[in-house]
C-alpha cells in the first residue's frame, strides 16, 4: 500500500502535465487548421466553381483552368512579374558591393547602415507614393536630376519601355538595406584565418573573394534568393498605387495585381481563386527547385 499511493499521485502528476501540454500544443494546431487548413481547402475547392462572393458557389469543373489558358492577361501579367524579378541579381550585387565596403574600419558606417536600412522599415504605400511623384514626367525629381546632365527624362510611369523598369529601380531601393545587412553580418562572421591562409598561399584579393567569400556567403545568399522570389512573385502595393490600371498596355499589372482585379472588381472570385492556386503551386516548384540546385551545389563542395 506504501508503493501504490505515490504511483497513483505520480499517474496523477503526469496527466496534468499531459493536459497543460496538450492545451500548449493545440493553440498553434488550431490556427494553423483555423488561418491555414481551412482556407487553403476552401480556395481549392472554391477553383472549381463560378463564385462572384454574394450568392452560392455553382461547380463548373476545370473552367477556371481552362479560363486561364487563353486568357491573355494573365499570361502578359505573369511575364510582367517575372520581369520584375530581374531587380532581384541586381540588388543582390549591389547589397554585397555596399557590405563589403561598409566592412571596411572607417568613420561613419553606422550612420550609413541606418540611411540604408530606412526604407526597409518605412511603409510600402508611402514609398510608393513618394516615388510616384519623383517619378512625374514634369517635375519629378529623377527628371530634374537628368535635366542637370542634358538629359530629357521620359515619363516614366506613362510609357511602356520605362513603366517596367522604373518600378523595379524602386524595388531594388526598397529591399537594398535588409539585403546589405545581412551580407555584413555574414562577412564579419567569415574567420580572419581563412583570408591569412588564402594570404600566404598567394591569393589575390579577387581569388580571396572567390574562394572564400562567395562560398561562406552561400547561405545568405541562398536565403535572399528564395525570399526575394516569394516575395517578387506577390508584388501589389507598388502597382497599385503607382500604375493603377496596370500600366500603359498592361506593362505593369502583375499575377496579384491582376487577380485582385478579377476578384474584388469583376467579381469573378471562382476564377481568381484558381489562378491564386496556380500562383502557389509554381512558387512552390521554383522554391523547390532552389533547394534542391542548393543541396547539390552543398554536396560538390564537400
Amino acid at each position: 500500500m506504501t508503493t501504490a499511493a505515490p504511483l497513483r499521485r505520480k499517474s496523477r502528476l503526469h496527466r496534468g502535465e499531459h493536459r497543460q501540454a496538450a492545451l500548449f500544443v493545440a493553440l498553434p494546431v488550431i490556427g494553423f487548421l483555423a488561418f491555414v487548413a481551412y482556407p487553403l481547402v476552401f480556395a481549392l475547392v472554391t477553383s472549381f466553381t463560378n463564385w462572384n462572393g454574394i450568392t452560392a458557389p455553382r461547380a463548373n469543373g476545370v473552367a477556371n483552368y481552362a479560363r486561364m489558358l487563353g486568357d491573355e492577361y494573365f499570361w502578359k501579367s505573369l511575364g510582367n512579374t517575372v520581369f520584375l524579378m530581374i531587380g532581384i541579381p541586381i540588388g543582390l550585387v549591389l547589397a554585397l558591393l555596399l557590405a563589403l565596403a561598409m566592412n571596411r574600419r572607417m568613420r561613419g558606417t553606422t550612420f550609413f547602415r541606418t540611411i540604408y536600412y530606412i526604407p526597409v522599415i518605412s511603409s510600402i504605400a508611402a514609398i510608393a507614393i513618394l516615388w510616384q511623384w519623383a517619378y512625374n514626367g514634369d517635375f519629378g525629381l529623377v527628371n530634374q536630376a537628368l535635366a542637370y546632365v542634358g538629359i530629357d527624362g521620359p515619363n516614366w510611369l506613362q510609357n511602356a519601355a520605362t513603366a517596367k523598369p522604373a518600378i523595379i529601380i524602386m524595388a531594388v531601393w526598397k529591399g537594398l538595406g535588409y539585403s546589405m545587412l545581412l551580407y555584413l553580418a555574414a562577412l564579419q562572421s567569415v574567420p580572419r584565418q581563412l583570408y591569412e591562409a588564402a594570404s600566404l598561399d598567394g591569393a589575390s584579393a579577387l581569388q580571396q573573394f572567390r574562394s572564400v567569400t562567395v562560398p561562406m556567403l552561400r547561405p545568405v545568399t541562398f536565403f535572399l534568393v528564395v525570399t526575394n522570389i516569394i516575395g517578387g512573385a506577390q508584388i501589389f502595393v507598388e502597382i497599385n498605387i503607382m500604375t493603377p490600371t496596370g500600366g500603359p498596355e498592361f506593362s505593369t499589372a502583375t499575377i496579384v495585381w491582376y487577380i485582385w482585379r478579377q476578384a474584388f472588381e469583376y467579381l469573378n472570385m471562382g476564377y481568381a481563386t484558381a489562378m491564386s492556386i496556380v500562383l502557389g503551386l509554381l512558387v512552390f516548384a521554383v522554391t523547390a527547385i532552389q533547394f534542391a540546385l542548393n543541396r547539390r551545389n552543398q554536396f560538390s563542395i564537400e
